[in-house]
């Protein structure tokens, strides 16, 4: 444990910011699992789905949560699965 004050409130802060990112990330995580979900077996919803899958990746690359390349590729293999689908 550290010794100094900012030290101690640095150690507060990054507790929150890691609990902070996690939840952001379990999110992240689950809204993409429901569109592939709802790809795989063709829900009738499957395109709004899809876009908020996307509206939260987005949110992500913005907050730095991931990065914008990681964020394109994610957005990339959702559309083009639900394309597919809709083929």
């Amino acid at each position: 444990m550290p010794n100094i004050k900012s030290a101690k409130k640095r150690v507060l802060v990054n507790k929150t910011k890691a609990a902070r990112n996690k939840s952001n990330m379990s999110a992240l995580r689950t809204a993409i699992k429901k569109a592939n979900i709802a790809i795989t077996v063709n829900a009738a919803d499957k395109e709004t789905v899809v876009k908020n899958a996307i509206v939260k990746i987005d949110k992500a690359a913005a907050k730095g949560l991931i990065h914008k390349n990681n964020a394109a590729r994610k957005k990339s293999k959702l559309v083009s699965n639900l394309n597919k689908s809709n083929a």
